[in-house]
């Protein structure tokens, strides 16, 4: 069952437009690029998650990573 989401996908897409040419202005090379995205994720999670929500939350995110890539 496809996951529904509260915003749409322009909204998505302008997004990670923007960050995607954040990178590319800075010329950042593919390692620094995964380092800044894993950093920023960190960050998010521990800001805004709470304690007993970021385990779920961490697996659920890493699955769905790894199920995009394949």
């Amino acid at each position: 069952m496809p996951i529904l989401s509260k915003y749409s996908d322009q909204q998505v897409e302008n997004l990670v437009d923007d960050l995607l040419k954040t990178l590319v202005d800075h010329k950042a090379p593919l390692d620094l690029s995964l380092m800044a995205l894993g950093n920023t994720l960190s960050h998010i999670i521990n800001e805004k998650v709470p304690a007993k929500q970021k385990q779920a939350l961490i697996d659920n995110f890493t699955q769905a990573l790894k199920d995009s890539v394949k």
